[in-house]
């Protein structure tokens, strides 16, 4: 093989020396492409699947460097830390832009828009599954097809079975948890791991929302008579309870009153009265005097004589 360099390039020497130089960079870029493609990188919190177009086989590979054979092997990476998927009704708040809360209906027919939000992953020993189930599919379009339609569809079925009450007060976390039970199970056939389900807030019609406030006030000033009803009723009570102890009191008193009395009459005698009349007397005459007569003045008496 001629390696020196021709002098005219025109000549077949000068084609073929140019044809061989070419032909070695060639080889020499193929060679330093496939060293470089025969190293992945594995980002931290997920696990690398390795596909074998020839063979079809596949294995799984944990964060960090891996090695696999250029041009013949294709690399995929699924989480296996926790990651989110939201859909919230204000832009810029969920994993898609724009209004991306779920229109759940409810058993008497209404709508209302419900912001919600799951936290899931797979491990190192499912991510081969989650591979073959889709294909080989990157997370991203994973979660706008498959996890997104599922979520949708699995908070629909649970909601069209309560009502409008239920949902946004009285049953709210039955409906979180069913939810959040049946999706686990839809997620687990694909292997991937339910972590947790969140139901954000309820956005009701404006027509739904009017009515509820109505019935809220209707519902506040029943309670605010029941309140007054309960306070006048127990100040009636109290006043009841007053003028009765009142007049026990005054029942009391009188007939201790009488019980002195007659106590008082039981122990006056004449010679007592007697007693008690020396005890006061000045050593003066009295003018009048009576027993069980009526009293006679005296003095009239003296003077007539």
């Amino acid at each position: 093989m001629n390696t020196r360099r021709p002098e005219n390039f025109a000549t077949p020497e000068g084609i073929a020396w140019i044809a061989s130089r070419v032909g070695t960079v060639a080889v020499v870029l193929v060679l330093i492409i496939a060293a470089m493609n025969s190293f992945v990188v594995i980002q931290p919190g997920y696990s690398g699947v390795i596909f074998n177009i020839w063979t079809g086989s596949l294995r799984t590979v944990g964060q960090g460097m891996a090695f696999r054979i250029p041009f013949i092997s294709k690399v995929q990476s699924y989480p296996v830390a926790l990651r989110t998927y939201t859909m919230v009704l204000r832009a810029g708040e969920g994993s898609n832009e724009g209004d991306d809360s779920i229109d759940l209906p409810t058993k008497e027919g209404q709508h209302i828009k419900q912001d919600i939000s799951a936290t899931y992953n797979t491990s190192e020993e499912k991510a081969a599954q989650v591979f073959k189930a889709f294909r080989g599919a990157d997370i991203a379009d994973i979660e706008a097809s498959y996890i997104r339609r599922t979520f949708i569809t699995v908070a629909q079925n649970v909601a069209g079975q309560m009502s409008l009450t239920e949902i946004i007060s009285d049953k709210r976390t039955v409906l979180q948890d069913t939810i959040q039970k049946q999706l686990e199970t839809e997620l687990d056939k694909m292997g991937f791991h339910l972590d947790k389900v969140n139901l954000g807030a309820s956005h009701l019609p404006q027509a739904i929302e009017n009515q509820m406030q109505q019935k809220m006030a209707a519902q506040q000033d029943a309670q605010k008579a029941d309140y007054e009803f309960q306070k006048q009723e127990t100040l009636a009570k109290a006043a009841v309870a007053q003028a009765t102890g009142e007049a026990n009191s005054l029942l009391v008193k009188a007939k201790a009153q009488a019980e002195a009395n007659k106590l008082l009459n039981q122990s006056l005698s004449t010679n007592l009265v007697q007693y008690k009349a020396i005890e006061k007397w000045n050593g003066v005459m009295p003018q009048v005097t009576g027993n069980n007569t009526p009293f006679i003045d005296l003095r009239s008496k003296a003077l007539e004589k």
